[in-house]
């Protein structure tokens, strides 16, 4: 239940928050409130998938964006490699249409701030930095690291991690998820990279808390050739799928 989990967040925290102070480490201008962490955890657990989003040029960026938006979806992350990221996360926010506004390829606390000030609603990373998700955790952030294993996904959610993203791809995709879903259930699993517009709604089926959607949804060719309503296509395509697979 979404109370049991909330009480297991404020234990694991509270643990960070111990260690922290020893560190030193100041988390008062980046603060959010505990309520404002769970609105955007139950927002995933609600709308299940994310695009994820770079592209080559700054200018493809908001364009490829909105027709993943148009095609239905609700939770975005535009990432620091695509030129203009902040600049894009910042905009989408300002649009204040009920669409979820987060960054990617953070790497740096430097990196979480920055992301944060353009209006990042969270934060997700290709890889477990335990001190980034300190600081997220502290600070009410909710971080979704990149895990490659069952390992790396535990100890990314004993560091305060609320959401463990599977980067890459795991060979055997929903039924991989679903057997570490299965022997460790306080994990919250977010499979990317292996997730299509196919099969997005098996890994649903089979543990996986929300999924986020890559390439199968931006295709290069697609972003090259300005196909804007091909992407809008793909979008309609896997939400149809997942409300299919919960139908």
């Amino acid at each position: 239940s979404s109370s049991t989990f909330s009480k297991k967040m404020l234990r694991v925290r509270s643990s960070i928050c111990r260690a922290a102070r020893v560190r030193g480490m100041k988390t008062d201008a980046y603060l959010k409130s505990p309520e404002s962490m769970a609105a955007v955890l139950a927002r995933f657990k609600q709308d299940k998938a994310c695009a994820v989003l770079r592209t080559p040029t700054a200018a493809a960026a908001p364009k490829a964006m909105q027709a993943a938006i148009d095609g239905g979806f609700k939770l975005v992350e535009f990432t620091l490699t695509t030129p203009g990221c902040l600049d894009c996360v910042a905009d989408f926010r300002a649009k204040d249409d009920g669409v979820l506004v987060g960054c990617g390829t953070i790497m740096t606390i430097d990196d979480a701030k920055n992301a944060l000030d353009a209006g990042a609603e969270f934060i997700v990373a290709p890889v477990m930095q335990p001190d980034v998700i300190t600081w997220c955790a502290l600070n009410n952030v909710v971080i979704i690291p990149g895990c490659q294993t069952p390992t790396e996904a535990y100890n990314a959610y004993k560091a305060g991690a609320p959401v463990q993203k599977i980067f890459p791809g795991v060979a055997g995709g929903p039924m991989w998820v679903k057997a570490v879903s299965a022997a460790l259930p306080m994990l919250t699993l977010n499979p990317t990279s292996g997730v299509d517009l196919d099969n997005a709604g098996d890994f649903l089926k089979n543990g996986a808390s929300s999924v986020g959607l890559v390439a199968p949804l931006f295709p290069p060719n697609a972003i090259a050739t300005e196909d804007w309503d091909a992407i809008q296509a793909n979008a309609s395509k896997v939400i149809g799928n997942i409300k299919v697979a919960f139908s």
